[in-house]
């Protein structure tokens, strides 16, 4: 889809019209990115981008944390250095101002849409342990069904946890195992039973299967979400 470059506001020609026909080109194909029930990357990407604006307007700064992991700090201190210098600027400053009052509130209508849409996925999810669930629930298996079909997405998953000096937060990496078709013979639980048979690494693992009551792009949408739902869980099992 058409992108929005990270160091849009200060990237090229710093013209109002310029910024504004980048900006709407990019909401446009974020729009139709959610007509088509795809979430990710764009709506990373939009949260990214708004939350910029925002450290732009009140503290006229940018700040390394609200970027995505693929800017490294290099890359990030000489943005931020272009930046300063277009700070010191009033004329081009004034130019900047102009465009992010007139993008922050496009920003927050395209990213309701992406909210609106996350909320629908997330809430035709159904998420439940298979067979009996041990104390440690960090690590194991996430069987993933989507609507319609009998195929089961096998992951291994691990959870982990991280804080800085405010708030600590929790991230889950996969790993995709197999795919496999379910069947009279081949419940959730006779699959977990096979797991075990076949990876004794994992001799107790926690295993918890979410399946999608509605039709949404796998890798898109349904596993991204599924992931933070499982997070999610496995939180307030551990509260």
């Amino acid at each position: 889809m058409n992108t929005l470059p990270i160091n849009w506001l200060t990237e090229g020609l710093i013209d109002f019209e310029y910024k504004k026909y980048l900006l709407l080109a990019y909401l446009q194909a974020a729009k139709t990115e959610f007509g088509q029930q795809r979430l990710y990357p764009v709506f990373s990407d939009l949260i990214m981008h708004y939350r910029n604006l925002k450290q732009v307007k009140e503290h006229k700064q940018l700040v390394y944390e609200q970027f995505p992991q693929r800017i490294s700090r290099a890359d990030f201190e000489k943005l931020e250095l272009v930046y300063q210098k277009i700070v010191e600027d009033d004329e081009t400053m004034q130019q900047i101002e102009e465009i992010i009052q007139y993008a922050t509130p496009l920003f927050t209508q395209t990213l309701e849409e992406g909210k609106e849409l996350y909320e629908f996925v997330e809430s035709n999810l159904e998420i439940s342990p298979v067979g009996i669930t041990p104390m440690y629930h960090d690590e194991g298996y996430l069987f993933l069904d989507a609507f319609p079909g009998k195929e089961t997405q096998v992951y291994l998953y691990r959870i982990t946890v991280f804080q800085n000096t405010y708030e600590k937060y929790r991230g889950i990496n996969t790993q995709h195992v197999q795919t496999v078709r379910r069947g009279l013979a081949l419940t959730h639980e006779n699959l977990k039973v096979q797991l075990l048979k076949e990876h004794k690494e994992l001799p107790n693992p926690a295993t918890f299967v979410v399946v999608s009551k509605v039709p949404v792009p796998l890798e898109h949408s349904l596993l991204p979400i599924a992931k933070r739902s499982l997070v999610k869980y496995v939180a307030k099992l551990s509260a």
